[in-house]
């Protein structure tokens, strides 16, 4: 078992800033056994990457022990076994930990109705209630980068030339591309359409904006 969680609970805990350099998100991905906590799917792993000020400033990452044994075709996909997840922590110790480590801070994930399904499952197992808000790294990449062959994780790192390690579907490592992806969106919209600032409410707008409407509704908010 990977435990990595460096900065002070404090840190975490500050109130949420609404615009760029102001706030910081907690950028989240999760590895399952399935595909929904619905039918029993039940999350192995986490990877956090809190970005303040538009930059990577800490990580938080764990496997955890499902209670059930992973098929196959999991350990394939992930790399991660059943012999790794049977001396992980159980999965309630690593979502109370996440929980203290992510505080109130904003949400982002790439596929964001997938990594939100499954912390509110295991959430409501402990019980705890979600309060943060999340916005989704995919829907706001499909507005901003039309042209791009496809708007999967990977396919966008390459795409935009992003920091990567080579490793996929590890729940720290695609957190790590997701953010970096996070903070090229951001920078891409400042720079193309003259924001000075991009509040977290505006991503998550973005994402319900019709693709032919993205330039008009980033160009209006530049007058406001």
């Amino acid at each position: 078992m990977q435990q990595v969680c460096r900065q002070p609970l404090a840190r975490h805990m500050k109130g949420i800033g609404i615009i760029v350099g102001n706030y910081t998100v907690a950028v989240i991905d999760f590895e399952t056994t399935g595909l929904s906590p619905g039918y029993g799917d039940r999350t192995i792993e986490v990877g956090v990457v809190l970005v303040d000020n538009n930059r990577v400033v800490d990580r938080f990452q764990s496997l955890m022990n499902p209670s059930m044994r992973v098929s196959a075709f999991i350990e394939e996909f992930t790399g991660i076994t059943n012999l790794m997840l049977a001396a992980a922590p159980p999965v309630r110790d690593v979502m109370n930990s996440l929980a203290l480590f992510i505080g109130r801070h904003p949400l982002v994930a790439h596929n964001a109705s997938f990594d939100s399904r499954f912390l509110d499952a295991e959430y409501g197992r402990i019980p705890l209630t979600r309060e943060n808000v999340f916005a989704c790294s995919m829907l706001a990449a499909r507005r901003l980068y039309p042209d791009a062959p496809d708007h999967r994780l990977e396919t966008l790192v390459r795409y935009k030339g992003l920091k990567t390690d080579g490793v996929h579907h590890r729940a720290l490592a695609d957190a790590e591309m997701t953010a970096h992806l996070w903070i090229r969106m951001i920078d891409d919209i400042r720079s193309t359409f003259g924001l000075r600032e991009v509040p977290f409410t505006l991503m998550q707008q973005l994402a319900r904006v019709p693709r032919k409407r993205v330039p008009e509704f980033l160009l209006n908010r530049k007058s406001l």
